[in-house]
C-alpha cells in the first residue's frame, strides 16, 4: 500500500510548475475557451475523474466519497440499534458489536464529516472569492486520492482477509486496550490497519487545509477584500487553521501508538500512558469537534438569509465569534477528562473555558434567529434543514453546557447522555447543514431541480427521527445507562426500543433522499437561468449563481438548446420562466411574516 501511494504521488506531482494548470471552460472565471480546448484539457469518462485537478470535479468526488461513507456508517449503526432493541444478545455477537461501534464513530467523523465539508469548500470557495481554481490544484487532487485507501484500511477488518479482524478499541482508541496488551485480541493487525488509515485521512485533511489557506489569502479576486469575504469562506479559513494545528498532533500520537504495538516502545504501555494518550488525543479531539461544526455553521449562515429575505444579522459578530471559537477550542480538551483524577485547580480552569466557549456559539444562534425575525420566510427544503439545524444545535449545545460542569459531568460521564449530546451536534446539526447545502446548491452542480415533496419528506423524517433517537438517549443517560454496551438491564429496554424506532425513521428518510438525489440528477426538470431561488428579488444574489448564469449563457451561445423538456419549479413554488404556470405554485411553502405598514 505504501509503494502504491508513493507511485500515485510521484505521478500526480510530476516535476513542473505546481501552478501551471489552467482551468477548463466553466471554471471560476474562465468562460471563453472553445470546445476543442475543453476536449484537450479535460478527457471524458473514467479518465476524467481519475486525473482531474479541477476544483469542481474534486468537490464532486469528495461529495460522492462522503455520502458513501455516510451510508456505510449509517448501516453500521442501524445494525447496532436493531441489536439493542433487546436487552440480551440476539442478532450479532458482543465482539462484532464492538467492531461496529469502533468503525461507526471513525467512519462518521473522519470519512463523512470532514470530506463532506471538503466537498462544499472545494466546489464553492474559488467561485465565491473569484479565483480560477485552488492555489495548488495537484495537491488538491492528491488530498482527495489519499481518502479511498484510508477508507479501505479503516474497513479492512471487515473484509475476508485471513487472520485480520476489525478493531474493537472504540473510536477514541484508549490505551492500554489499543496498545494490544494482555490476553485480548487487540494485538491483531486490524487495529494497525485502522491506525494507518486514520493517519492517511489526517494527512489528506492537512494538505487540504494548507491549500484552502493559500487559496483564500492569495487567490481572491480584486473586488473581494477581507471586509466583504463571505461567511462560508471565513469558517473554512478558521477550520483550516484548526486542522493545521490539531491533525499533526493526532498523527504523532498514532505513530507513537503504532511503535508501541510493533516495535516494543513504551510511550503508552507504561505507567501514566493511558493519561498521556487521553491528553494527546483530546488536544486533537476537541478542536476536531469545531473543525467539523464551524463550516456547517457557515453554510447555515450563508443559506438562512437567502430564504429569510434579509441579509445576515450582525455579520461581523458572526465572523468574530467564529474566530473566537477557533482560539478557545484549544483550551477545553480536558473537560473530557474530568473523571480521570486531574488536579482540581486544573479541572476548574478547563471548566471555565468550556463554559466560555458556549458564548460565541450562542452569539451565532441569536444572529440566526434575529435574521429570521420579521423576515419574508420561504420554507423551502434548504430552509427547513437550516431551521432544523438551529433547533438541534440549541439542544446539543445546552446539553453540552451541562457536561462542561464538573459535578454534573462526574455523574453523566460515559453514559448515554454523552452519546445523545454528541449526536445532536453531529447528526442533528452537521448532517442537517450538509443536507441544506446539498439541496440549496443542487441546481448549481446538476443543472436540475429536485422533487420538492420528497425533499420535505426527507426533512420531516430526519427531524422526527433525530429527536426521537437522541432525546431518548439523553433520558437513558439520566437513568444511568452506560454507553458502549451491547447488553443492558431490562429496565432500559423501553427507551432503547424507542431509540431504535427513531433510528429506523431516520433510515427511511435517508432512503428517500438517495432516491430523490439520484432520480432528480438524472431526470429532474432543467434549470433555465442562474437564479433558481429568486435571489434577485431581495438583493441576495451571490457569486456562485452569477458564475452559473454565465455558464448557461456560454453553453447557449456555443450551440446549446435553450428549450427544456419541462418547466422547473423552485422549491418555493415559483415558476422560473412561464408566468402562466402560477396555478402550480405551492402557496403553503411561503410564509410572509412582514407586518402591514
Amino acid at each position: 500500500m505504501g509503494v502504491f501511494l508513493i507511485g500515485v504521488t510521484a505521478w500526480l506531482a510530476r516535476i513542473e510548475n505546481w501552478r501551471s494548470y489552467t482551468p477548463i471552460a466553466g471554471g471560476g472565471g474562465s468562460y471563453e475557451q472553445s470546445d476543442s480546448y475543453v476536449s484537450d484539457e479535460k478527457p471524458a469518462g473514467l479518465i476524467r475523474w481519475l486525473t482531474t485537478v479541477d476544483h469542481k470535479d474534486i468537490g464532486l468526488l469528495y461529495g460522492a466519497f462522503g455520502l458513501t461513507a455516510f451510508a456505510v456508517g449509517g448501516l453500521m449503526v442501524v445494525l447496532m440499534r436493531i441489536e439493542l432493541a433487546d436487552p440480551g444478545m440476539t442478532v450479532i455477537s458482543n465482539t462484532f458489536y464492538n467492531s461496529l461501534l469502533t468503525s461507526h464513530g471513525i467512519t462518521m467523523l473522519f470519512l463523512f464529516a470532514t470530506p463532506i465539508i471538503a466537498a462544499f469548500s472545494n466546489y464553492l470557495i474559488p467561485l465565491l472569492i473569484g479565483a480560477d481554481d485552488m492555489a495548488f490544484p495537484r495537491i488538491n487532487a492528491i488530498a482527495f486520492w489519499l481518502l479511498p485507501p484510508a477508507a479501505l484500511l479503516i474497513w479492512a477488518g471487515f473484509f475476508p482477509i485471513p487472520e485480520v479482524i476489525p478493531a474493537q478499541t472504540g473510536w477514541t482508541m484508549y490505551t492500554p486496550l489499543s496498545v494490544g496488551e494482555g490476553m485480548g485480541n487487540q494485538a491483531n493487525a486490524g487495529v494497525d490497519l485502522m491506525l494507518l488509515g486514520l493517519h492517511l485521512s489526517g494527512v489528506s485533511a492537512t494538505m487540504g487545509s494548507i491549500n484552502f489557506i493559500a487559496t483564500i489569502f492569495t487567490e481572491r479576486g480584486k473586488n473581494v477584500s477581507w471586509a466583504n469575504l463571505d461567511i462560508f469562506s471565513w469558517t473554512i479559513l478558521t477550520q483550516s487553521g484548526l486542522i493545521l494545528f490539531a491533525f499533526p498532533l493526532l498523527g504523532s500520537a498514532i505513530m507513537m501508538l503504532l511503535f508501541d504495538r510493533n516495535f516494543g516502545t513504551s510511550f503508552f504501555a507504561g505507567e501514566g500512558g493511558a493519561i498521556l494518550w487521553q491528553h494527546l488525543f483530546w488536544f486533537f479531539g476537541h478542536p476536531e469537534v469545531y473543525i467539523i461544526v464551524l463550516p456547517p455553521m457557515g453554510i447555515i449562515s450563508y443559506i438562512l438569509p437567502r430564504f429569510s429575505g434579509r441579509r445576515l444579522f450582525g455579520f461581523k459578530f458572526v465572523v468574530y465569534s467564529t474566530l473566537a471559537i477557533g482560539v478557545l477550542s484549544f483550551g477545553v480538551w480536558a473537560h473530557h477528562m474530568f473523571a480521570t483524577g486531574l488536579d482540581p485547580r486544573l479541572r476548574a480552569s478547563f471548566m471555565a473555558v468550556s463554559l466560555a466557549i458556549a458564548v460565541p456559539s450562542a452569539v451565532k444562534t441569536f444572529n440566526w434567529i434575529t435574521t429570521m425575525w420579521n423576515g419574508n420566510i420561504r420554507l423551502t427544503t434548504p430552509m427547513l434543514f437550516s431551521v432544523g439545524f438551529v433547533a438541534n444545535f440549541i439542544l446539543g449545545g445546552v446539553t453540552g453546557v451541562f457536561l462542561a460542569s464538573i459535578p454534573v459531568d462526574l455523574v453523566l460521564h460515559a453514559t448515554y447522555y454523552v452519546v445523545g449530546h454528541f449526536h445532536y451536534i453531529v447528526m442533528g446539526a452537521i448532517a442537517f447543514a450538509g443536507f441544506a447545502g446539498i439541496y440549496y446548491w443542487f441546481p448549481l452542480y446538476t443543472g436540475r431541480m429536485y422533487q420538492r415533496t420528497l425533499g420535505k419528506m426527507h426533512f420531516w423524517l430526519s427531524m422526527i427521527g433525530t429527536n426521537i433517537t437522541f432525546f431518548a438517549m439523553i433520558l437513558l443517560g439520566y437513568g444511568g445507562m452506560p454507553r458502549r454496551y451491547a447488553t443492558y438491564l431490562p429496565q432500559f429496554a423501553t427507551l432503547h426500543q424507542i431509540t431504535t424506532l427513531g433510528a429506523l425513521i431516520l433510515l427511511a428518510g435517508q432512503i428517500i433522499f438517495v432516491w430523490n438525489f439520484a432520480q432528480s440528477w438524472l431526470e429532474g426538470p432543467k434549470v433555465e437561468d442562474g437564479d433558481p431561488w429568486d435571489l434577485h428579488d431581495n438583493g441576495l444574489y451571490t457569486a456562485e449563481w452569477e458564475w452559473y448564469d454565465q455558464k448557461l449563457t456560454t453553453a447557449i451561445a456555443d450551440g446549446g438548446d435553450e428549450e427544456t423538456e419541462e418547466k422547473v419549479l423552485t422549491d418555493g413554488g415559483d415558476v422560473n420562466s412561464d408566468a402562466d404556470a402560477d396555478a402550480d405554485i405551492d402557496n403553503d411553502s411561503t410564509v410572509d411574516t412582514h407586518s402591514e405598514e
